[in-house]
């Protein structure tokens, strides 16, 4: 069978094992089980699957707003949000180790083929790092939390900052300002001094020194590639001794991403990430506690927009060339003798 009618049948119309959606479908996966993998934990957007030596890591097409997950997702959020980290793990690998035990194009282990569908795209397959107790955050601009805190006291995180600065303001240079990890509700930002206490002094100098040329190395890309990046978060891990970078990276829902073109300083920005759902859940009268109103078709198709937007500022690419292209590393053959009898 020819390869582009392999690779049309399989990302638009292939019967995926176990009723999961294919990759490229516009039916958001929202409950990732994946039978015989014991599932460690099921986050906002991913869920962790323990491999034995490996954790498996998935990203669901989930979304939440105000610390509650919407009852219905966004189409393609998990494939960007997995290939965008793809891209800044490959980005950063000379700066600093990180989770991963195989790249984007990598094939699946034999156990995992029979999901080779529905995790194509969404899924990694890495280390088993002990998470710092604190969350890495990198602020350029003065947004979200910072701007209250700077409006009350002229600091963020208790480090004094200029006067005169504006709601979304370009900070002379980039802060570090982390937090805790709160396991409900919103985490808590700390000063670098109690990050300090928490984990020991060298393992926070070491965060914070990778986190802040991480953000600058990114920031000063993705600036050329029309976006701003406000702030951001980073995870790190232990892993034999060793700081690495885990998580996601530098995606839009660990990140602030403005538009460079429509940027003014002065009010708040347009977005790369759920602002749409936010602004229409501001609108309704509900009390911002489970369970989430569903988000209307309109919401839906202008978030999963900005998010493809997002992935092809950043990469060069549109989501579907870059899924194809893992597609077409690996998994051609299988695909081929998987769509024996099928007509594409």
């Amino acid at each position: 069978m020819e390869k582009t009618r392999v690779l049309e049948w399989f990302f638009l119309s292939s019967p995926i094992s176990g009723g999961h959606p294919a990759p490229m479908t516009n039916a958001p996966w929202l409950h990732v089980e994946l039978p015989g993998l014991p599932k460690l934990r099921s986050g906002k957007v991913r869920d962790i699957f323990d491999l034995g030596e490996s954790l498996l890591l998935v990203a669901s097409d989930r979304i939440s707003a105000f610390d509650c997950v919407m009852p219905n997702g966004i189409p393609h959020k998990g494939e960007v949000l997995t290939q965008i980290s793809f891209f800044w793990f490959e980005k950063f690998k000379h700066l600093v180790a990180n989770h991963l035990l195989a790249g984007a194009r990598d094939p699946l282990p034999a156990r995992l083929q029979p999901y080779a569908g529905p995790l194509a795209g969404r899924s990694m397959i890495v280390k088993k790092a002990k998470p710092l107790a604190i969350e890495c955050v990198v602020r350029g601009y003065l947004a979200g939390s910072g701007w209250k805190e700077y409006r009350a006291h002229q600091t963020v995180c208790g480090l004094k900052l200029p006067p005169g600065l504006q709601e979304s303001s370009e900070l002379p240079e980039p802060i570090f300002t982390p937090s805790t990890k709160a396991e409900t509700g919103h985490d808590e930002n700390i000063s670098f001094e109690r990050a300090a206490e928490m984990i020991g002094e060298d393992l926070a100098t070491q965060a914070r020194d990778l986190s802040l040329t991480i953000y600058q190395t990114a920031r000063d890309y993705a600036r050329q590639r029309g976006i701003l990046i406000a702030d951001t978060k980073f995870e790190f891990g232990l892993f034999e001794g060793q700081l690495i970078l885990i998580d996601e990276v530098l995606t839009p829902d660990s990140s602030r991403f403005w538009p460079a073109d429509q940027y003014r300083p002065g009010c708040g920005q347009a977005s790369f990430d759920k602002q749409f759902v936010r602004d229409y859940l501001e609108t309704l009268s509900w009390n911002k506690t489970p369970p989430a109103p569903a988000l209307p078709p309109e919401v839906v198709a202008k978030t999963t927009a900005k998010y493809l937007e997002a992935y092809a500022r950043l990469t060069g690419q549109t989501l579907l060339d870059s899924l194809v292209d893992g597609i077409t590393a690996n998994y051609v053959e299988e695909l081929c003798a998987r769509a024996t009898g099928q007509t594409p």
